[in-house]
């Protein structure tokens, strides 16, 4: 995979890395004290964006110029928490139709354990 030079504002203030290839693409980040929530947990809204921006990212890689993509809907689920190291969040493109993109999932951490796993369809629209 190759790594992105262009970041946005959102990825940034997370801190997540995002790299991408045909149809797949992955985010990591290292946790910290401000990844977590009053438990101590990675906040779950971290891990989603996690998975919502590396499938943005795998939708992107089969589209056509002049295109671009939008979440319709995103179904997460968590498995376990994590409360320090890196997590690695890979989407992988089911199938890509004219107009809807499905995608699938997963966050694992530094030892490969399951954290949430995710199915998701995006809209193909015209920039």
């Amino acid at each position: 995979m190759s790594e992105l030079a262009d970041t946005f504002g959102f990825q940034s203030l997370v801190g997540f890395t995002v790299e991408k290839d045909e149809g797949t693409a992955r985010c990591t980040i290292d946790l910290s004290d401000k990844h977590m929530n009053p438990n101590g947990v990675a906040h779950g809204g971290v891990v989603f964006a996690m998975m919502d921006t590396a499938m943005g990212r795998a939708t992107m890689s089969q589209l056509d110029d002049g295109k671009m993509c939008a979440t319709i809907e995103m179904q997460v689920r968590y498995f376990r928490g994590a409360t320090t190291g890196r997590l690695e969040a890979t989407a992988n493109v089911i199938n890509a139709g004219r107009r809807i993109v499905h995608l699938e999932a997963r966050t694992v951490d530094a030892e490969g354990r399951l954290i949430a796993s995710a199915t998701s369809s995006y809209a193909v629209l015209d920039q």
